[in-house]
């Protein structure tokens, strides 16, 4: 059997749209660093919560990234069950996006628990909005679990596919989690129900900037991480390919 077909994907994946991620990658970094000197230095501390409501400017991206991630592992998940039978790309960018997703997530919680700390007096509460994001969070860790469950890169896409389908529909209960129960969680300061925006100009800015570049970094990394994933399936059928190849020659002799 020729691999030669194999390594030329290898080959094209690796050099395929370098040029771009490093531009999305620098403009990042840019804002980024924006979101650091304005949040830190700039904005005002809250009449109320005082310097503690820094956190929000990474506690609130990062929660909204998570939340992108995984409706964004649902959709590629839908469209994968939808191809399976034409390309693995949908799958591999669900996986990126879950994995991203997580990471994000499990951000957010532990600038929650910091945040709370420093509000409520303790890093923890059986809260509403707390319990259903760990949860979520846990759902999601067990969604990649799955994913290295099967060898098989078709059987992975089904399976993981139908999970991510279901996972997906406990974003709103987490979301709406405060508004449903007695939560400790404050409401929503910018998409709030009655569309008034309880923050300073330059903080709603900083918060707005701090959205964007964790979204940024976010493409950024689901990029990345499905290229890698395309080199470790591509891969997994060259050396499918040489151990077949070397059995026909064992039997041939």
């Amino acid at each position: 059997m020729n691999t030669a077909p194999s390594h030329v994907a290898v080959a094209s994946i690796r050099g395929t749209g370098t040029g771009a991620t490093r531009v999305l990658g620098a403009i990042s970094l840019a804002l980024l660093v924006w979101l650091v000197v304005s949040a830190l230095f700039l904005t005002p501390a809250d009449v109320v919560q005082g310097d503690s409501v820094r956190i929000m400017y990474v506690h609130v991206p990062a929660a909204w990234v998570a939340y992108l991630a995984f409706i964004t592992t649902a959709v590629a998940s839908g469209c994968s069950l939808v191809r399976r039978h034409r390309t693995l790309g949908f799958d591999r960018v669900a996986g990126a996006s879950a994995e991203v997703g997580v990471l994000f997530m499990g951000m957010a919680l532990v600038t929650g628990s910091l945040w709370g700390r420093l509000t409520w007096g303790t890093f923890w509460q059986w809260d509403p909005r707390l319990t259903t994001t760990l949860f979520l969070f846990i759902t999601y860790v067990g969604y990649l679990a799955v994913r290295q469950v099967d060898v098989d890169p078709q059987q992975r896409a089904r399976r993981s596919a139908v999970i991510a389908l279901l996972a997906v529909l406990e974003i709103p209960l987490v979301h709406f989690s405060v508004v449903l129960w007695r939560s400790l969680h404050q409401e929503a300061s910018v998409l709030n129900a009655d569309g008034d925006v309880r923050l300073d100009d330059l903080m709603l800015f900083t918060l707005f900037s701090g959205v964007v570049a964790f979204t940024l970094v976010f493409a950024w990394l689901v990029i990345h991480r499905q290229r890698l994933t395309a080199l470790a399936d591509t891969e997994r059928v060259i050396g499918l390919d040489s151990a077949i190849a070397v059995r026909r020659a064992e039997v041939a002799r």
